[in-house]
């Protein structure tokens, strides 16, 4: 039985799924892969089926489920004490998989992340050397989740930079679906509390921006809500580790975003260019 199991959830990602899944089977470590379709209405599942490799399973849904749920589900299909969770689209560098495996060969460490790279659509470089803001090396669960809940957790980094232990993820009843935009960062905060977190400073993964990614159909004011109500549940659940004075830095820097957002509409607006509004 493999040690890890890399689960991709997936949906209508027929595009971009391949290049996901050929990351993940060129690297060169002992693992499975569990792809959870959710009811694609386009070829995503005749694309990774394409793959004929032993350490591939493609499960199904027959409807939809709600994406928490979703995703929940693909870690219950996996048998792996380790787990890493990997969005269609995303890119897994060589090396990745077989470097946060030994990392997480330390019991003490609960949780580890690496920094990553974005990419375009046409998997072009646009930037490298992303994520982890002071979260190199060995960090407690203090100094994890004070960050996130100040910093966001875009800065932290997508879903695929992140390894975690299966009895941990149960042990915090998994991902949290109400509030999908910090889904993932929400359960890494929350298996901290179990140990260390490790923060790699090599570059492990891409990310790809495009509109085929998750929260692509997201409204601005539906992203600044979901992060006030993600920073403040976590500072009522944990308030001996983050504190009020965090919450209120996230609370200032979401302010400073919006209010940048309102300033470029209305400049937008003077200047007669549309395009800007969206």
């Amino acid at each position: 039985m493999a040690n890890l199991s890399v689960c991709v959830p997936v949906h209508d990602s027929g595009r971009t799924v391949g290049a996901t899944l050929r990351s993940i089977l060129e690297q060169d470590n002992d693992f499975q892969v569990i792809v959870l379709d959710n009811a694609s209405t386009d070829d995503t599942v005749r694309v990774a089926n394409s793959f004929h490799d032993a350490r591939l399973r493609v499960v199904r849904n027959t409807a939809p489920l709600p994406i928490g749920e979703n995703w929940n589900k693909a870690v219950s299909l996996a048998t792996g004490r380790l787990v890493k969770v990997v969005c269609a689209g995303d890119i897994l560098l060589p090396g990745s998989l077989a470097k946060q495996v030994a990392v997480m060969g330390d019991q003490g460490i609960a949780v580890c992340a690496s920094k990553f790279q974005v990419v375009d659509a046409d998997g072009r470089v646009e930037q490298t050397g992303l994520g982890l803001p002071n979260l190199l090396g060995q960090r407690d669960a203090r100094t994890l989740l004070r960050t996130i809940v100040r910093r966001g957790p875009a800065d932290f980094g997508p879903t695929a930079t992140s390894m975690f232990r299966r009895m941990d993820f149960e042990r915090v009843g998994g991902f949290r679906g109400d509030l999908a935009l910090p889904m993932d960062v929400d359960l890494i905060a929350r298996v901290s509390a179990f140990g260390l977190f490790y923060g790699m400073s090599e570059t492990l993964v891409a990310w790809r921006d495009s509109r085929f990614n998750r929260y692509g159909g997201s409204t601005t004011a539906a992203k600044f809500a979901e992060l006030l109500r993600f920073q403040h549940r976590l500072g009522r659940e944990y308030p001996q580790l983050i504190g009020r004075p965090a919450v209120l830095g996230g609370d200032l820097r979401l302010v400073g975003a919006v209010l940048d957002r309102v300033r470029v509409r209305a400049a937008a607006a003077l200047l007669r260019r549309p395009a800007l509004l969206r």
